[in-house]
């Protein structure tokens, strides 16, 4: 367990003070978050350090202990297999500590320093990618866990839904009630548990990162290829001959292949179909009907209720209609009647084949989440004195910035607010303190020359050897998909 120095008093009580709320803790109790406790006097992380150990087995974690260490010799470590993450490393609050590891290592021949911490992050929040067609609920409604409101729907975003949630006014600046029900929704998302939400006028959906979301009960499966109209131009040549008409199904953009520029590149016959909604250009026609969980992310149980009717001029009794949606997964065959009516009939074998070949098409659809916070005070007070100079190099790309190990991007314009998504970090990197703020891993790796110039805390540096001797710790596989955090692109640069 990392020791932290405690504040005494009386009675064997020890004051924290990792965070703003200043928990009294009696001997053998814990604090308010569950992290620090009361052992024989002292204050301890009562979580092991986390660092990611290239070789440890992908899935597998190891434990060790300070006894089961090489003792350092003083010697400079090259080449390190192990990063030290900011996960279980306690933070600096208040903001004139030291970050709680500045750790050196070499690389490449060049001597590098990073800077480990946990932030207390009041300013930050989660945005959730949903991979759906399905309506979850109209552009700016409420989003609610336990009927607190915790965020609200977004921009929808090419066959995703999108949610933004948390953030200080949520956290902060409405009832206790909310604050703390967002914060632990916030904490369960970026741990990747699942989360059930309701938002208003809409769908309750369950969310977890990397995984099928479920929308009303309904698990998803796929997300589309495309709109309506991507859909009739990526597959036209392969449904020519085999229908008369294709109407791709979509809440979005609806696509009729004989209008479309795909069907008159291809010769194809002009159908006389009349379809309801408004036409944006030839083959391509918004607002067909209401948004909802029937086909292609509309309302729709029967696709025809879309079409008006057929040109007797144009359209003929025989004309072969293909119905389908934007993921396959709706799909219906008609044959019009000597009234130009469309029957259902039997398909072709050819079409099965042509869903089957859409549905190839769509990737599986799944939830992501990304953590976002702005990395203030205690974070850059932790790494200099002069915090605005790690802002600087953070800018000019001279610091890299990790959650966890896992690259994080660093949004333009003023200050340091970080983007992660939370899959790729380690399991459970996501604490709290009763603020309530999320307590979230964050490290900064420079050359150590760099870090020199900022204005670093360079007394406290010690080598990543003597992390690995003296503390508690737990090794797991880095991710399979991330960079190693500490490997120097472009001649060396972090």
């Amino acid at each position: 367990m990392n020791q932290v120095a405690p504040t005494p008093e009386s009675d064997g009580v020890i004051r924290c003070d990792a965070c703003p709320v200043l928990c009294r803790i009696r001997p053998g109790k814990l604090g308010a978050c569950d992290r620090y406790g009361n052992v024989d006097g002292k204050l301890v992380r009562t979580d092991p350090l986390v660092l990611l150990d290239r070789s440890v087995e992908s899935g597998r974690g190891a434990v060790r202990f300070m006894e089961g260490a090489r003792d350092w010799g003083g010697e400079l470590v090259r080449q390190p297999d192990a990063f030290v993450t900011g996960i279980g490393a306690t933070t600096t609050y208040p903001d004139y500590k030291p970050a709680p590891f500045i750790v050196s290592s070499q690389v490449d021949g060049i001597d590098c320093v990073t800077v480990v911490t946990e932030g207390i992050f009041s300013y930050c929040g989660v945005k959730v990618k949903i991979d759906t067609d399905r309506y979850v609920g109209p552009e700016q409604a409420p989003v609610r866990v336990k009927g607190e409101q915790i965020g609200h729907v977004t921009t929808h975003e090419y066959g995703s839904q999108m949610l933004s949630l948390g953030g200080v006014r949520h956290l902060t600046g409405g009832s206790k009630a909310e604050g703390n029900v967002t914060c632990d929704a916030m904490m369960r998302l970026c741990n990747k548990e699942a989360v059930e939400m309701s938002i208003d006028g809409g769908s309750t959906i369950v969310v977890q990162s990397d995984k099928a979301p479920i929308v009303d009960g309904h698990a998803e499966e796929r997300m589309r290829v495309g709109c309506g109209s991507a859909v009739t131009g990526i597959f036209a040549k392969q449904w020519f001959g085999l229908a008369d008409e294709v109407v791709v199904v979509d809440e979005h953009i609806t696509g009729i292949f004989t209008e479309h520029q795909a069907g008159r590149m291809l010769d194809a016959r002009p159908s006389g179909i009349k379809i309801r909604g408004r036409k944006s250009t030839p083959g391509r026609y918004f607002q067909v009907a209401k948004p909802g969980l029937g086909w292609g992310g509309t309302d729709l149980k029967d696709p025809l209720e879309i079409i008006e009717k057929f040109d007797p001029k144009v359209a003929w009794p025989g004309l072969r209609l293909f119905m389908v949606s934007t993921t396959g997964e709706h799909h219906a065959w008609y044959v019009l009647d000597e009234e130009l009516k469309p029957r259902p009939a039997d398909p072709p074998v050819e079409i099965d084949r042509l869903v089957a070949r859409i549905a190839e098409n769509c990737e599986p659809a799944l939830s992501t989440v990304l953590f976002m916070g702005g990395a203030g005070g205690s974070l850059r007070a932790g790494v200099t004195e002069n915090p605005v100079r790690l802002t600087m190099s953070v800018k000019d790309k001279l610091t890299r910035v990790t959650c966890g190990g896992a690259p994080a991007y660093v949004w333009p314009g003023g200050g340091i607010t970080v983007m992660v998504d939370v899959a790729r970090m380690p399991d459970k990197s996501t604490g709290y303190v009763p603020t309530p703020a999320l307590v979230f891993p964050i490290e900064f790796t420079m050359r150590l020359e760099d870090y020199r110039l900022m204005g670093g805390h360079v007394k406290h540096i010690v080598p990543v050897e003597q992390v690995l001797a003296d503390q508690r710790n737990k090794a797991v596989a880095p991710h399979a998909e991330n960079p190693w955090p500490m490997d120097l692109p472009n001649g060396g640069a972090t």
